[in-house]
């Protein structure tokens, strides 16, 4: 029961938006092309936006370019995390074609609940993950 003058708590759906912050968006445009097939969904000066499965948008922006923006500045610096959903029997596979592609896995970790995470670097040197279900408790 909620106390009075609590309100409710509105629903949220899930994460539409992951962005990251690259030097040269054309190169990391063309890596995540190459290497997911994720297409581009609007394109600009200062950003591409690239379709995820699951109705899910990476955003790579040039680094800067949204520092003098009117409204809302924003920008990332360092090497930022970001994890991909798959399919545990799609684990042999995707390191099987990084390798193809000439991309170094840097870390293979097993977690206790029984997920593995394959991690590599993007151009930019962005630690990205590939995980199996198991690794959090609501994944």
């Amino acid at each position: 029961m909620m106390n009075p003058g609590t309100s409710r708590m509105p629903p949220v759906t899930g994460i539409l938006e992951t962005a990251l912050y690259v030097d040269d968006v054309d190169r990391s445009v063309r890596f995540y092309q190459d290497l997911f097939g994720f297409e581009p969904v609007s394109s600009g000066a200062r950003l591409t936006a690239l379709a995820v499965p699951g109705k899910q948008v990476l955003l790579l922006f040039k680094k800067g370019a949204s520092l003098n923006l009117p409204t809302i500045p924003h920008d990332g610096t360092g090497q930022l995390h970001m994890a991909f959903a798959i399919d545990r029997s799609e684990l042999e596979p995707w390191a099987d074609r990084l390798k193809e592609k000439g991309i170094a896995i840097v870390d293979r970790i097993e977690w206790e609940r029984g997920g593995v995470s394959l991690y590599f670097r993007d151009p930019d040197q962005h630690l990205i993950e590939l995980a199996t279900p198991g690794l959090w408790s609501n994944y």
